[in-house]
């Protein structure tokens, strides 16, 4: 029959193809073409002759198509026919749909959603035909039937698709379906359907069948929906990864349902969506737009959906190659600044943290996405490089570099922008690690920004560099050649800089020689430099090399542990000739160096503070070393032994012109060779100690202890000459020039701080090897006595010049370990063989003094620099533990002899207990900036009696509680001393330390609730008079307070003492004179607690405004978990007016206040109209709640409002009009002594009128803030149906600027005078017409 038909329909007339067509039985023609077309043959010709001869004219034709087309749909989706012949066929019937009628394209339609709905598409290639019967049928002109009405062709087309989005689909067939919707025109309305019909499907599909999914949605978004589209996509996969959290948080997972995504094949396929959005987004700029739009408004809202890793490693990929590279980085930097900030805001208030008990940190979202680029994420990488180096580069330190330690300090800034800068390091190292095509990159943009950055701080890019060579040393070699090119550029490089670099990098020198010899011949250059800072470079460099490459035979120097160093790079792969070829190498070095020390004084200093650390670190170079330094200590050393003084310190100066400076630092030489010999003469014990000595050792055994000798003999003879030597043979006494602006002067100075430098080495020496010995410690008070003497002197001098170039003390050459030793045994040191030779030094009391200073001088250079002069200075291990030395020492003293006992007996200077308080505080400090992480560890060092406890049971806030309990008694033990003896010093250093140690005190603990109740007690018990005192109190009270509760209440309290101190601006009002804090006195009252209550009430409102945008932003979110932020927002709304509301009891009472004009008022005034502009906005929140929602004002807005009127804004006019009477009366005061006094006062009255200007400035401000507020009242009355404005009274002293009985007398004098002109009547006129036209004029220039 099939041949039959196929040669009717090659014929002209289609009558005989139509009467055989008809002819056939209804299941006849299916059959046919199943045959056909499952034999291959001739198919689509076969469905032509059948259309030929099924005329859309005829009734009969059009329901013959249309069984061709219901028979054809499930034919194609059977899967039993060839996909080329499936193609042909659906090509054909989508070519002759659009001749059919509406009826039928709508029976056709209602047949495909029935197959959908049924689920039996397979291929979905039948789906072609159902977008071009819909996009025929929304074209159709005729009306169609449904159920029992009647649509046309575009409203059918409408319920079609609603009908199909509402039912059920088979996983299968989604993509199919997201695929045919793009070729069908759709409104807006009916693409939102699909859209969210499609997102909902997503939970239904398989993990791999979503990017194929996700990238026909995004094609589909072409046409609209793409926000829609965006949010969607981004919560699925925020959804999926917070569930792949919380499965990692329970392994091994009971529901076996929730454990079934691989976590690989996740990231695999995040991926892959990102790479979809990607590429949409470069055709398609429109989506990228909506995508930053998307999310900055989310973010306003919750930035925990905002930015999840998923949407952070979008946003990154996005910027790559693309034009909103700017706006997103801009956006995620103000993005990782706004979280910073407000973790800070909230770990600074309980209030804040109880209402946000959740808290988004953005830092570790960023590196999780860092962590989950390691899958194949290759598109994320560079925009994390980018990101990494922007916000390296956006929040770099503003301080000068300054060396190593300022690092440690840096590193552990709380600052937003710090914590930015510290992020973008942590995301460029982890990176680095993860990420091994993109490493040379990133070493090469560090190297550079080191070398262009030069003016600026680098130390977070040496941090960086050094960082990333310790995790993979060997990478560098690859880079080698940048490294020797970043070499080249070293003498143009600040010297703090090329010590970190060095530092950084020093582990490739150990792996690579070719990288080591450039260095070196860039070093060799650089010693012969114009440039002091070059030759200071070379120095630093060649310095470097000795430390870290040993000789064959050196010892391994277990007490010095470098940072960065052949730990990390095993170097002994060289080792077979390494060590032996080293010692040429080192000699040739020292060489260079020996040339160094005819240089100026700089680099001569750089040498004597770096032999040592070679010395410790590369044992077999004492001999060279030592050598060195006696040939240098002989040109200046005198060796007669009678001769007085035993140096020549003219030979240490240089004149050029008339100006002189220093040329050789003696002390600097002579401490350097102190510190060799005295580490000499302990590892040659260690060798005799251990044996077996190699016979060729011998001879340089006896050749080191000719040195040894040598030098113990001079040191010998300088300290005995020294203590016989009177001011006046090194040409110093107290009559003597010490003036800088002289040469004399100049060359004076130097001889005083050569000489105080000497007796400091000679101290250290002495008592070192004196082995308590009491003629060694007799030699030691004689050196004191000699540095003293002149020490007096150059105080009284700079007394006299009263220059900070003069106040400036010299720094002392006492190493910090023998500064923690020496305080031991002066002050710690029982045993019974020690106490003849002890007394000696214990006789001094300015000797104990000197101690304590000397060691508060090594702190205070440690807090600021991170490292201390002398031996091991940066070995932060070492600088740790003679901290806490120090800190043992410190704090026995002061607790155990007060201040008082002692400064009874006390002639001048500080008493020696409060020199301990004042280092303990900088103690405190530092350890809390530089070794945070060893707290707990400092803390069990202090208690001695739990010394052997294990470091692991550490309780940090019971130790801490432990020390705060000593300072409690000493603190209270002043307060309760009489008035004579009462110290303000101390008391203010006190109550600094306490609030230092407060800070480590856990805010949940029962210790820190005990500690608040403490300062609220002393508060409340003690008068003190003392200002700096009380503000100090008063600051512990609010810091504490706010980390257990809001403080609003304590402020309350305090505001109402205040009242009660100064009185009322009404004087015939009598205040209540209850009194809570005693602390609130006439003295402190006002300025002090006054502006402090003020500063504090300016923190809540800081709080409250912060709160108030939250609850903006959380009121416009319309998503589905609208019922918890409800209640969110009901909590917070609560929150803002209750302390609002306590906040206005505050004011009621300070604008009550007869205060003091001045900066109470000032602060006050700006203070008021702050707290009218965050009542408006509240006001203003309201009236978008109401807007939004039918919502009804809370009950307890209400009350606000009436308390802001009855409490507030009339108080507010009464202080207005009282603060200018205030001034008025200090204007007439100065204005009787004026027409007293004439010209000589006329300074004197513009100062006050510009004083008084000053002050009366905020008062329109405020004015408007309250006209601002009730404008705003009236708008949410008129919403929320509620007459707010009832509570509120117009005030009529808004003409304060205008005083009614000053106008009248003015117009009378007036009066009078143009009664006395009236003859000049036309004059006059004329004057007053100019007088009234020139008037503005003149204002409106003062305004300019």
């Amino acid at each position: 029959m099939a041949q039959r038909i196929l040669s009717l329909a090659a014929e002209e007339g289609p009558e005989r193809l139509q009467e055989a067509l008809q002819s056939l039985a209804e299941g006849e023609l299916g059959d046919m073409v199943t045959r056909q077309a499952l034999k291959g043959r001739e198919t689509a010709a076969l469905l032509r002759g059948i259309f030929k001869g099924s005329p859309c004219s005829q009734r009969s034709g059009v329901l013959r198509r249309l069984q061709v087309y219901k028979h054809c749909v499930p034919l194609v989706e059977s899967g039993d026919l060839h996909l080329g012949k499936v193609s042909e066929i659906i090509g054909l019937l989508m070519l002759e749909a659009r001749q059919l009628p509406g009826h039928a394209l709508a029976e056709l339609a209602n047949l495909f959603v029935d197959i959908i709905k049924g689920g039996s598409l397979t291929n979905g290639k039948s789906l072609e035909l159902f977008s071009t019967v819909l996009t025929a049928l929304a074209s159709s002109k005729e009306n169609l039937a449904y159920g029992k009405g009647e649509l046309n062709g575009e409203e059918f087309k409408k319920q079609l698709i609603n009908t199909l989005c509402s039912s059920r689909w088979d996983p299968q067939c989604v993509i199919h379906l997201a695929n045919m919707f793009r070729d069908i025109p759709l409104s807006g309305e009916e693409l939102q359907f699909v859209v969210e019909k499609v997102l909902r499907m997503f939970s239904k599909l398989d993990l791999q069948e979503i990017p194929p999914l996700v990238y026909q949605l995004l094609l589909l978004s072409a046409k609209g929906s793409k926000k829609t589209v965006l949010e969607g996509i981004i919560s699925f996969f925020n959804q999926l990864d917070k569930r792949q959290k919380e499965e990692q948080k329970v392994p091994q997972s009971v529901d076996l349902e929730v454990a079934t995504m691989p976590l690989d094949q996740l990231r695999h396929v995040e991926g892959t969506v990102i790479l979809h959005i990607v590429s949409v987004i470069n055709l398609d700029q429109d989506l990228g737009e909506e995508l930053i739009r998307h999310l900055k408004t989310e973010q306003q809202k919750d930035p925990g959906r905002a930015l999840c890793p998923f949407t952070v490693a979008l946003l990154l990929s996005v910027a790559v190659k693309h034009r909103l590279q700017e706006q997103i980085f801009d956006f995620l930097k103000t993005s990782i600044t706004r979280s910073c900030k407000d973790l800070q805001f909230l770990q600074a208030s309980k209030f804040l943290q109880d209402l946000f008990p959740q808290q988004y940190d953005i830092t570790a979202v960023i590196l999780e996405v860092v962590k989950n680029s390691a899958f194949g994420w290759d598109h994320v990488t560079q925009g994390l490089v980018d990101l990494g180096f922007s916000l390296m580069e956006s929040y770099e330190p503003k301080k000068p570099f300054g060396g190593k330690a300022a690092d440690n300090s840096y590193g552990l800034s709380k600052m937003p922008a710090q914590q930015a800068c510290r992020l973008g390091a942590s995301i460029l190292l982890e990176t680095f690690k993860v990420h091994e095509p993109i490493r040379s990159d990133i070493l090469e943009q560090v190297l550079n920004r080191v070398l262009t950055k030069a003016a600026s701080p680098v130390s977070h890019f040496i941090d960086l560099l050094s960082n990333i060579v310790v995790s993979a040393p060997l990478v560098l070699q690859t880079s080698s050649s940048k490294v020797t090119e970043t070499f080249d550029n070293l003498s143009f490089l600040p010297i703090d800089t090329v010590q970190g670099l060095l530092r950084a990098v020093q582990p490739l020198l150990k792996v690579s020689m070719s990288v080591r010899d450039s260095l070196i011949l860039v070093l060799q250059k650089a010693i012969f430099s114009r440039q002091l800072d070059a030759r200071k470079a070379a120095v630093a460099g060649f310095l470097l090399l000795l430390r870290n490459f040993k000789v064959l035979g050196s010892l391994s120097s277990s007490q010095c542990s470098q940072a960065i160093g052949a730990t990390q790079v095993q170097a002994d792969v060289h080792a077979c000739y390494n060590s032996a070829a080293n010692e040429a190498f080192c000699l040739e070095i020292l060489g260079s160096l020996r040339r160094c020390l005819n240089q100026q004084a700089d680099v001569r200093l750089m040498l004597y503070e770096g032999f040592y650390d070679v010395l410790r670190r590369n044992s077999q170079l004492a001999s060279s070393i030592m050598e060195t330094l006696l040939s240098q200590i002989k040109q200046y050393y005198l060796p007669q032994p009678d001769l007085l003084p035993p140096l020549k310190l003219e030979g240490c100066i240089m004149a050029q012109g008339d100006q002189i400076f220093l040329q050789e630092p003696l002390a600097h030489l002579l401490c350097c060779i102190q510190h060799c010999l005295a580490w000499y003469k302990s590892t040659a014990c260690l060798c005799r100690g251990a044996g077996d000595e190699e016979e060729e050792d011998d001879e340089e055994e006896e050749e080191g202890v000719g040195f040894e000798q040598n030098f113990e003999e001079m040191l010998e003879s300088v300290t005995r000459r020294m203590i016989k030597s009177e001011l006046e043979d090194f040409e110093l006494d107290k009559s003597a020039d010490f003036s800088l602006s002289s040469g004399v002067g100049v060359k004076n100075n130097i001889y005083a701080i050569q000489v105080m430098g000497i007796c400091e080495v000679l101290i250290e020496y002495n008592f070192n090897i004196g082995n308590f010995s009491k003629n060694k410690f007799e030699d030691v008070l004689g050196l004191f006595t000699c540095y003293n003497k002149l020490s007096e002197i150059l105080k009284e001098k700079a007394g006299k010049n009263k220059s900070a170039l003069s106040n400036r003390t010299a720094r002392s050459f006492l190493s910090m370990g023998f500064v923690s030793t020496l305080l031991t045994a002066l002050f710690r040191d029982n045993a019974q063989s020690h106490e003849e030779s002890l007394a000696v030094l214990r006789s001094s009391t300015e000797f104990l003094r000197y101690a304590v200073s000397v060691a508060l001088q090594k702190v205070q250079q440690l807090e600021e620099t991170g490292q201390t002069d002398g031996p091991d200075g940066q070995n932060p291990e070492k600088m740790f533990q003679n901290l806490c030395k120090i800190t043992q020492v410190l704090l026995w003293r002061y607790t155990s002899i007060p201040t008082v006992v002692e400064e009874s007996g006390k002639k001048k200077g500080k008493s020696i207990s409060l020199l301990c308080l004042e280092g303990l505080l900088r103690i405190f400090n530092t350890v809390q900036q530089l070794y945070s992480a060893r707290i707990p560890q400092f803390l069990q060092a202090l208690d001695i009696t739990d010394g052997d406890a294990e470091e692991t049971d550490i309780n940090v806030t019971e130790k801490a509680a432990f020390q705060i309990r000593q300072f409690q008694r000493s603190l209270v033990n002043q307060l309760s001393s009489a008035e004579d003896d009462f110290n303000a010093k101390e008391t203010q250093s006190l109550i600094t330390v306490i609030s230092t140690l407060s800070k480590l005190l856990d805010p949940a603990s029962q210790q820190f609730l005990q500690f608040l109740t403490w300062t609220v007690k002393v508060c409340k018990e003690n008068a003190l008079e003392d200002i700096s005192c009380c503000k100090g109190l008063l600051s512990l009270l609010f810091s504490v307070h706010v980390l257990y509760k809001s403080p609003v209440g304590l402020l309350r309290e305090l505001a109402q003492d205040i009242h009660a101190c100064l009185g009322d601006i009404d004087q015939d009002v009598e205040v209540e004179g209850q009194c809570h804090f005693a602390i609130v006195n006439a003295k402190t009252a006002a300025p002090t607690v006054c502006l402090l209550v003020l500063g504090q009430v300016d923190k809540v409102l800081e709080e409250v405004d912060w709160l108030i945008k939250k609850l903006t932003s959380l009121g416009s979110d319309t998503s589905e978990d609208s019922s918890q932020a409800s209640n969110q927002t009901q909590a917070l709304e609560k929150g803002v007016i209750l302390q609002l509301g306590t906040l206005l009891t505050v004011y009621h009472e300070l604008v009550q206040t007869a205060l003091p004009a001045g900066s109470c008022v000032d602060t006050l005034l700006r203070s008021l109209s702050k707290t009218y502009a965050i009542l408006t906005s509240l006001i203003k929140h309201y009236i978008q709640a109401c807007r939004s929602s039918s919502n009804t004002i809370p009950g307890r807005l209400e009350k606000l409002v009436k308390l802001s009127g009855s409490h507030l804004t009339p108080q507010c006019y009464s202080f207005i009009t009282y603060v200018q009477n205030i001034h008025s009366e200090s204007l007439s005061f100065v204005e009787e002594k004026k027409k007293k006094k004439k010209d000589d006062e006329a300074a004197a009255v513009s100062t006050v009128m510009a004083k008084v200007l000053r002050e009366t400035k905020p008062i329109p401000n405020l004015i408007f803030a309250i006209e601002q507020y009730e404008k705003f009242l009236i708008h949410l009355s008129k919403k929320s149906k509620v007459n707010l404005m009832q509570y509120m009274k117009l005030s009529t002293s808004r003409d304060f600027r205008i005083n009614a009985s000053v106008l009248d007398s003015a117009l009378q004098e007036q009066n009078s005078l143009e009664a006395e002109n009236e003859p000049h009547n036309d004059q006059s006129s004329t004057a007053e017409q100019t007088d009234e036209n020139q008037e503005p004029k003149k204002k409106r220039q003062r305004k300019k």
